[in-house]
């Protein structure tokens, strides 16, 4: 099965690629991988909240901001390769949560990424992590997400 079937299975639909929010380009491709720059949860557009994990922004709100944030990096990596059919696997996921000083409920927070990847990717979805508790993140975002990917081989013609 595609990915581009499996997101159909799902009735997960990518987002646009979001517009970066400063110098940098959201992914690019090198050799047979993708790296996407740190993904916000954008939809449509803008943030669907702001804050601190552990203060203003729940656990289980930011688990979902997560998810978007992986969707948009597979996003970004699809406009890069050619079409997300292209993609092959999650090699690693980075995972920055900005969080109240008591909150240390980062890894279930990035569990939102690194969970909607697996259900995509299956066992090409396993990948290594880092889930990281930072003060403060772009545009008062609660959560960010960059991914790396691994690339299908062009099909020879």
């Amino acid at each position: 099965m595609s990915i581009s079937q499996r997101l159909d299975e799902l009735g997960i639909q990518l987002p646009e690629v979001a517009a970066p929010v400063a110098a940098y380009v959201p992914a690019r491709v090198h050799g047979d991988l993708v790296y996407t720059s740190g993904q916000l949860p954008f939809i449509d557009g803008a943030l669907p909240t702001t804050g601190k994990v552990g203060g203003t922004v729940t656990a289980e709100q930011a688990q979902q901001l997560a998810r978007t944030c992986a969707l948009n990096a597979l996003a970004a990596a699809a406009a890069v390769a050619g079409g997300v059919d292209r993609i092959a696997g999650v090699l690693r996921v980075g995972g920055f949560v900005a969080s109240e000083a008591s909150f240390t409920g980062q890894p279930g927070v990035v569990n939102g990424a690194s969970e909607v990847l697996g259900e995509i990717f299956g066992e090409a979805g396993a990948h290594v992590r880092a889930a990281v508790g930072v003060s403060v993140l772009p545009i008062d975002s609660p959560v960010e997400v960059d991914v790396v990917f691994t690339l299908a081989p062009l099909a020879a013609s």
